[in-house]
């Protein structure tokens, strides 16, 4: 791998123009074409051959329903009655600019006959449904921002007016999310530590932003494709901040430490290319094979978000073998200018060798200590539940949060949790099918309201819409829903009529079941890629093993923690909520895929610093004790990188967000102390020459794949 990166990085080099060229015009590129061709988004948690899925087809074959996607124009008023003269008055007028707004096809009022369902009993909330003449893929945000405008204008002070439903998701915030500002901040003041100075302090940053520019614009136009998750962009930019930084810093850090030994500029780069680039390689590929494998889900969902990271970790690599090459020839000796202060790689080596012979002196008690941290901090874990948030979750003041608290207001917290009962094969003119299951449902305590039975084109389909007294996040929902399905839907069992329990909440229940079955598929799979890969790379039995145990154990004690602020609430103010909140069902899924890629980036630099001490001197505790203090500054700041990146995440207004954030960051740092400063040197020591032990069958039937490893293994440095 060592010598085509090796070329690589001296034709970036020797053509530095061009490439910094294709770079500027394939960026510009992509980025025009993503802006003209618009961002498509999708939040539809339909699982194909889920109930749900069945229920939804039924629907929209059979039921007349208008074709556009809705909105919801939710009006309230504390003082009086929305329903008054000059309240009235208002919503009407309201209405009207809306119906007036582009792409708007029709919108209810509460105030006709056929309202009564859309006015609160005490007449303190009414809503009016908007329907487009569009799908809710195909509407600009510059629309929905004209249709929110059009609702709010001239409306008295004492009414309020919030926005729901496809238009207020398109429509622009209220707030500015400065997360992304703020972790890159915090980046660069641990690079300016790290590296000494401003220029090489602005390296990483700028490669990385080119980089997660491009794979965003390409998952823009992925999403005319596929369908792309609402959550992947800000998924996608928080993976590609991170490993962007990660990568570009590694080389960066070579390159630093070479040209002060004397080495010209071409050589160096290509040096730092083919020892440092191979890593990233290695590392990067890992990431990708782990947000591959979430296809083997089989949840178009989660495999969507796989693809759309992905997409961004390919780009990050090759912005860090192309364009850091061509930009570090370009600045040559410059790289360290504006400097604050030399970089305090020795210093830092001595404290981290100390750190190695305390661990090498005492390797038992260090795999105890370590061992013990990870399952304390993962017994939580034990009691984690699957399950979705709901608008009731977000930050008080967002566009969310007040429509679903005046809808609560008005029609009880059940209202955004609406379920679809769809019965199937009903004869016309019978109706004891219907009324059997009505009358069974009017029974159970946990339904607010139902709607009468609504026709199909056929006369032989019925819908009932069901309202629950409860809220889409709360288990008594995800409760009531299972109760529906096993004992009063087979009430019609037996008289050739089928029930299909269907509606977005539902759709949430059924994704957390299919997922809660399918991640030990993934798990596995996961896991046994990345043996492999680890297998190839450090042809040893016991590395690949230990590191798959190892990771395993972080990313348990992340969920152990994940589970402890959001599911019981401990500490949940700190990260701007207001309380528990469930863990949705999909992101312990893409944590797992996510984390076990990125900590494998981390024990790849540690274990090629160890092997090739290894491979020199033959004696596993020194070459523990040189690994950790070649590696342990540097990997520190790429760990406190990611720490930052992901942990600024927190402010964003998403309760999703916010548990994508804090899993990643916890276990990144768990990784970086607990793993990687205990667990992995300790049990190396402990094991011994063991640990580089591979049948003499195996090694021969393995393609070589090193890592770092430039003309044998003299040759390689620090990562």
């Amino acid at each position: 791998m060592a010598a085509p990166l090796d070329r690589l990085g001296r034709r970036c080099v020797r053509h530095r123009a061009v490439v910094l060229a294709a770079w500027a015009v394939g960026l510009a590129g992509v980025l025009v074409a993503g802006d003209a061709a618009g961002l498509r988004t999708s939040s539809d948690p339909a699982l194909p051959g889920t109930q749900s899925d069945r229920a939804r087809k039924v629907v929209e074959r059979e039921v007349r329903v208008p074709a556009g996607a809705a909105g919801r124009v939710v009006y309230g008023v504390d003082a009086g009655t929305v329903t008054e003269p000059r309240f009235r008055a208002a919503i009407e007028a309201s209405m009207a600019r809306v119906r007036a707004a582009s792409h708007v096809a029709s919108v209810t009022s509460p105030f006709t006959p056929a309202g009564g369902q859309v006015l609160s009993p005490g007449g303190k909330v009414a809503y009016a449904s908007v329907w487009l003449d569009i799908a809710a893929a195909d509407l600009l945000d510059g629309d929905a921002d004209a249709i929110v405008a059009a609702a709010r204008d001239d409306a008295p002070p004492d009414l309020q007016v919030a926005i729901g439903g496809a238009v207020g998701q398109k429509a622009a915030p209220t707030t500015v999310d400065h997360s992304e500002a703020i972790g890159l901040a915090a980046a660069a003041a641990v690079l300016l530590v790290t590296l000494g100075g401003v220029v090489a302090m602005g390296l990483p940053i700028l490669v990385a932003l080119a980089g997660l520019a491009g794979g965003l614009a390409l998952v823009t136009l992925a999403g005319h494709v596929i369908e792309v998750p609402t959550l992947a962009p800000t998924l996608a930019t928080m993976i590609g901040l991170g490993v962007g930084i990660d990568y570009a810093l590694f080389v960066v850090t070579r390159h630093q430490e070479q040209l002060r030994t004397g080495m010209d500029i071409e050589d160096s780069v290509a040096r730092a290319t083919a020892t440092s680039g191979a890593a990233v390689v290695f590392a990067g590929g890992t990431v990708i094979i782990a947000l591959g494998a979430l296809a083997l889900a089989g949840i178009p969902e989660v495999s969507a978000l796989g693809y759309t990271a992905a997409i961004v970790v390919v780009v990050a690599v090759l912005a860090a073998l192309t364009l850091l090459p061509a930009i570090l020839a370009l600045l040559g000796p410059r790289i360290d200018a504006l400097s604050i202060r030399r970089p305090a790689g020795a210093e830092g080596s001595r404290r981290w060798r100390r750190c190695g012979e305390a661990i090498a002196r005492r390797p038992a008690a260090a795999l105890a200590a370590g061992l013990g941290a990870l399952l304390l901090l993962a017994a939580p874990a034990t009691a984690l539940h699957l399950g979705q948030t709901d608008a009731g979750d977000a930050p008080r003041g967002t566009e969310e949060r007040k429509v679903f608290d005046l809808m609560a207001k008005g029609f009880g917290p059940g209202s955004d949790a609406q379920l679809a009962l769809v019965l199937t094969g009903v004869q016309r003119d019978d109706v004891v099918p219907i009324e059997r299951m009505v009358a069974a449902l009017e029974a159970d305590p946990g339904i607010a309201a139902l709607s009468p039975p609504l026709l199909g084109r056929d006369q032989t389909t019925a819908v009932v819409a069901i309202t629950p007294t409860t809220a889409p996040a709360d288990r008594a929902t995800d409760a009531l829903v299972r109760r529906i399905r096993r004992e009063i839907a087979p009430t019609v069992a037996g008289i050739d009529v089928d029930a299909y329990l269907g509606g977005r909440t539902a759709g949430y229940v059924d994704l957390a079941h299919e997922i809660s079955h399918r991640l030990p598929r993934v798990i596995v799979a996961v896991i046994a890629l990345c043996v492999v890969l680890l297998m190839l790379a450090f042809r040893s039995v016991f590395v690949p093993l230990q590191a798959a145990v190892a990771n395993l154990l972080s990313v348990a004690a992340a969920y152990g923690v994940l589970t402890a602020v959001f599911q019981w609430g401990w500490g949940a103010s700190l990260v701007g909520l207001d309380g528990p909140v469930p863990i949705v069902s999909f992101v312990p899924l893409m944590m797992f895929a996510v984390l076990f890629g990125l900590s494998m980036d981390y024990e790849v630099f540690l274990l090629s610093r160890i092997q090739e001490r290894w491979r020199l001197s033959g004696n596993t505790r020194s070459a523990v004790v040189e690994g950790i203090s070649g590696t342990g500054r540097i990997i520190t700041a790429a760990a406190l990188i990611m720490v930052c990146v992901f942990g600024s995440f927190v402010l964003d207004a998403s309760p999703t967000v916010k548990q994508c954030g804090v899993g990643m960051a916890v276990a990144v740092a768990i990784d970086a102390t607990l793993v990687r400063c205990l667990v992995v040197p300790a049990s190396l020591v402990l094991v011994g020459r063991a640990a580089w032990w591979l049948p003499a069958g195996v090694d021969r039937a393995l393609p070589r794949l090193g890592v770092e490893d430039v003309d044998g293994p003299e040759a390689v440095g620090s990562a």
